[in-house]
């Protein structure tokens, strides 16, 4: 029996799969300079949304000034694999947003609401093969690449003891708190710190 010879272009239309998956694949959610420097991950707002914090501080000495709202968002692959596992995938990058309160626009009469200039953006990333510690912090004030935030300042110390998951903040994140606990993925450190304000 002779083998039918279909034209290229038809083929293309029996499998479109072989060509629409190698162009389906994402950029990497962290992209770097050649120096070492982090590209600004400008399109995170498409990510997943985790929680929202007001006028959250770590140090009780620390006056800000002003009200604020501090955003937090995911990559979506990432998340997906926290859910399965309670804890998170290399690649992971967590963006946090802050953005001023602010309480008299439109017909707002009581309680703030969030402005539309983004005052801060940081960003924590996994990347076992490129850090040392396996996590590592970035601090854009502009557009331009930042360099990474030198491990010997104290936000790599601060979320090594105090972290609920791989180094994460996961306590203040209420949809993700539950599966850390499910999967038994929370810090020693977490426990310790959750018996200890449970004493006071």
């Amino acid at each position: 029996m002779s083998r039918i010879r279909l034209p290229a272009a038809l083929l293309l239309l029996l499998c479109p799969t072989a060509f629409s998956q190698s162009a389906a694949i994402p950029a990497p959610a962290a992209q770097y300079t050649p120096d070492g420097a982090m590209l600004r991950p400008d399109r995170y707002r498409e990510w997943i949304y985790l929680s929202t914090g007001f006028d959250m501080s770590y140090n009780p000495a620390m006056r800000m000034g002003q009200h604020l709202f501090n955003n937090v968002f995911v990559n979506p692959e990432a998340y997906r694999a926290y859910l399965a596992a309670g804890t998170w995938p290399d690649k992971t990058v967590l963006v946090l947003e802050v953005r001023g309160a602010m309480d008299k626009g439109s017909i707002n009469k009581a309680g703030q609401f969030q402005g539309a200039e983004i005052m801060g953006l940081e960003v924590h990333v996994k990347d076992v093969a490129r850090f040392a510690g396996q996590w590592a912090f970035y601090s854009f004030d502009s557009e331009r690449p930042a360099k990474m935030i030198p491990q010997s300042e104290d936000c790599y110390s601060c979320h090594t003891r105090h972290a609920a998951v791989d180094t994460t903040f996961v306590q203040f994140y209420p949809t993700l708190l539950p599966v850390a606990q499910a999967r038994g993925t929370l810090s020693a450190s977490y426990k310790s710190d959750l018996a200890e304000s449970e004493h006071k």
